[in-house]
């Protein structure tokens, strides 16, 4: 889980305007941190079945949103993964 100011942190650096919080790339972003937080919790804890079911469900999810902004504007979606350092 993030810390509250990690959070905002995350929100304030991927934001579109002041009053941004569920954009795209803000919702990608806080996913794409979790993601790698659990990834390294997986490391240590290998039969941590119910933490791998979450991590396959929160990088769905990603990519989920990761379509959908393609679709909406490639150059946001292009910019985004770059990044985050995210896809080749």
């Amino acid at each position: 889980m993030l810390e509250k100011e990690e959070k905002e942190e995350i929100i304030k650096k991927y934001r579109l305007h002041d009053f941004d919080t569920g954009s795209y790339e803000v919702q990608i972003a806080l996913l794409t941190e979790q993601i790698k937080r659990l990834v390294l919790h997986l490391k240590d804890h290998k039969k941590d079945l119910a933490s791998k079911r979450g991590l396959l469900k929160m990088v769905a999810k990603r990519k989920k949103l990761l379509k959908r902004l393609k679709e909406e504007d490639e150059k946001r979606y292009e910019k985004l993964i770059k990044k985050l350092g995210i896809k080749k």
